[in-house]
């Protein structure tokens, strides 16, 4: 029997010059593709994407080993003898991973906003990216646009108000502008709150609204969190925010909110992946909740005769 192919090795990757736009001119000839050192590489400043060493770097790896890089990183001269990574974070550390010394390269000369914004539009529609990576990327790109806008050699109009930039900024991702000031309002979180919203703890969109907390009543906030091992829902952030904004919220206050809540059952989630294992290809999510329950049912009449013998 054939070995069975990895998932990576069935992606039919798009043209080069179309995935990252390329020009081409009257003869034809592309953007040159250059060897580089990848020593010589290091990460876009304040990346706000993660790279790690998980099921998908493997992925990765698997991929480059079998075809190499097949799309280039783009990078830009550095200040010094080494090239920044504009695109291509993840490739280089699959790269290294490997142990390959030079990696294939699209060389640019770019302002810092169109290498922000390029950084950004490279990486933004990845699946599985956490709210803190959107909210980081969009604000770096949120700037980057409205320095633009102040330059009239880098873009055709002026931007005006902070809407219409969110607008454009969200434009790649197809996010409106304001879901991208929502993304962005996370940023105010300190680490430990936006953790617990990337780790879906605490809702997006209490999220939300606990970062317009003080600095230091989100620290009140964490250690009562911490202390109670309960965290807040919607409701109870937007009773937080608002005494927030009265003045008077303080570490009492905080408790009282928390304490209020009725304890939340913790959901059972069932992965489809691993029910495919036993249901025919065909059945639809309602069959298979039916079948599910009915074998609860005899499950449940079982034990309780087991029970009474």
């Amino acid at each position: 029997m054939a070995g069975r192919k990895s998932s990576a090795s069935n992606i039919k990757m798009p043209d080069v010059n179309m995935l990252f736009g390329l020009e081409q001119d009257s003869d034809n000839s592309a953007e040159k593709v250059e060897e580089v050192d990848i020593g010589k590489l290091y990460s876009f400043n304040d990346h706000p994407f993660k790279v790690l060493d998980d099921e998908k770097m493997q992925e990765t790896v698997e991929s480059i080993r079998e075809h190499g890089i097949i799309c280039p990183l783009i990078v830009r001269p550095g200040k010094e003898e080494g090239y920044e990574i504009i695109a291509g974070h993840r490739r280089k550390r699959a790269g290294e991973l490997l142990g390959l010394g030079m990696v294939p390269c699209f060389i640019r000369d770019l302002s810092d906003e169109e290498a922000t914004i390029t950084m950004v539009d490279s990486n933004i529609q990845r699946e599985e990216l956490l709210f803190s990576e959107k909210a980081f990327a969009y604000k770096m790109k949120l700037e980057a646009v409205r320095k633009q806008g102040q330059r009239t050699d880098l873009t055709s109009r002026q931007v005006v108000g902070k809407l219409e930039a969110a607008d454009e900024v969200g434009e790649k991702s197809g996010e409106s502008g304001r879901q991208i000031q929502r993304f962005i309002r996370l940023t105010f979180l300190i680490k430990p709150l936006l953790d617990y919203v990337d780790e879906k703890r605490i809702p997006f969109n209490a999220g939300i609204e606990l970062s317009y907390l003080e600095t230091e009543e989100q620290e009140q906030l964490y250690q009562t969190i911490e202390r109670l091992c309960v965290f807040p829902s919607l409701a109870q952030a937007k009773k937080l925010k608002e005494l927030s904004r009265k003045g008077k919220l303080d570490g009492n206050g905080i408790e009282i909110v928390l304490s209020n809540e009725k304890p939340v059952v913790q959901a059972v989630k069932l992965q489809r992946k691993k029910l495919n294992e036993y249901f025919p290809a065909d059945y639809s999510a309602e069959q298979m909740e039916e079948v599910i329950y009915e074998l609860l049912k005899r499950w449940s009449f079982e034990q309780g005769n087991r029970q009474e013998g």
